[in-house]
């Protein structure tokens, strides 16, 4: 069988980034093999290195988030810099920048300079609102990304309130439309290559509430507001968490109508089947309070062991909830090699997540962890064409 090459091979982005949700996208577009070049202030300062996990002497976070980069310091608002910047900007297809509103422009970096130095440019701009409207210069994190979208009103119980989950999902998301951005740019402007290149405006809290499909609809047409309802879904029932009698939670969804009967057969609750109040989904949302006592009486009868038989046995989808530990053991994530090893050159080798999607005709390449500061400055300049002593010259002056 013959190997195809990588999806993204051959083209090269460089990344001005910081902390997570931009450095994401690009990420994962180096994990398709794109050449990503990460740019860095000269003195290392971006808030991803203090990210827990860290250890007194790893910034642990940063070696994922930032995977299969090279690194580079640069210092772009120095006017040596700007000079080195566009100069590098020539060979490249995709700047990734998530700088608030205006920043490069007050720097002198403005589309129009930008597109001057490289017309087929293409300019991803990720943002907390976009560059656009009342908010568009705030600050933004990812849990005011969550919080603005929607998305945390859906999540805890009415006795917790609103709830963050304890990662910045709202990073993770927006970095995944800017990936896609970065893909669906690309093909765009190989397809017609007269275009020339372009600005993407993404806005982090719009890619969240891209998420949320039916909730603006559900309004409207309902005037419901979807609110936090812990762990069971509105939407569709049974589908809840439920804890088993030796204390083990295990997520359950019966929502289409022949599971819902299997169900009802394996947890000897038959004469459901047949009642108004269960005959499908809509009436099994109304009914739900009386649906969920009933599953869970059975699931606190039982050890887990004896729900993974029944369960397995009806053909009833279920899974425990797993921690970390048990997504390391689990054998189909074994099977599939979904954890690898990153090869890093302080600690032998890390573990991370494999790169998302799979085409089988690809060899899979080893995938180093993300740079150290400036750990590629000599080999990347002097490629630019700079000599020995003009880098250590660029680094006396603190430019790179």
């Amino acid at each position: 069988m013959t190997s195809r090459p990588q999806l993204l091979q051959d083209v090269r982005i460089i990344d001005l980034s910081t902390v997570i949700a931009a450095p994401f996208a690009s990420t994962l577009c180096s994990d398709l093999g794109a050449d990503v070049i990460k740019i860095e202030l000269p003195n290392g300062s971006d808030a991803l290195r203090g990210l827990a996990p860290t250890t007194p002497d790893h910034a642990l976070y940063w070696k994922t988030v930032n995977r299969g980069k090279k690194g580079i310091t640069l210092d772009v608002r120095n006017p040596k810099g700007k000079e080195i910047f566009l100069k590098i900007l020539k060979d490249t297809d995709v700047l990734v920048e998530n700088f608030r509103t205006g920043t490069l422009d007050r720097w002198g970096l403005d589309l129009k300079t930008l597109l001057k130095a490289n017309p087929n440019l293409l300019v991803l701009r990720l943002t907390g609102f976009g560059q656009t409207g009342p908010y568009a210069e705030r600050p933004g994190f990812a849990r005011i990304f969550e919080a603005m979208s929607g998305l945390t009103n859906l999540i805890g119980t009415s006795e917790s309130g609103p709830q963050h989950p304890n990662l910045p999902i709202g990073d993770l998301v927006a970095g995944l439309f800017g990936a896609f951005s970065i893909a669906s740019s690309i093909a765009s402007l190989r397809r017609d290559p007269s275009q020339g290149g372009f600005e993407i405006d993404l806005s982090a809290t719009e890619a969240l509430f891209r998420l949320l499909d039916p909730l603006a609809v559900e309004y409207e047409f309902l005037g419901i507001n979807r609110k936090h309802e812990g762990n069971r879904a509105s939407y569709t029932a049974p589908s809840n968490m439920y804890q088993t009698k030796d204390g083990k939670w295990v997520t359950l969804v019966a929502s289409s109508d022949a599971i819902f009967k299997r169900l009802c057969n394996a947890i000897n609750k038959s004469e459901w089947i047949d009642d108004p109040r269960f005959t499908n989904n809509p009436q099994r949302c109304k009914n739900v309070i009386e649906l969920d006592n009933g599953i869970a009486g059975w699931f606190q009868n039982n050890t887990y062991q004896q729900v993974e038989i029944t369960l397995n046995e009806s053909d009833i989808p279920y899974t425990k909830v797993y921690d970390i530990e048990d997504v390391l053991k689990d054998p189909q994530v074994k099977a599939r090699q979904g954890i690898i090893r990153l090869n890093d050159a302080e600690l032998g080798s890390i573990p991370a997540p494999c790169a998302v999607p799979r085409i089988p005709e690809i060899l899979d390449i080893p995938i180093k962890t993300g740079p150290k500061t400036g750990e590629d400055n000599q080999s990347f300049y002097t490629a630019l064409g700079f000599s020995e002593e003009e880098i250590n010259r660029l680094k006396n002056e603190k430019v790179i």
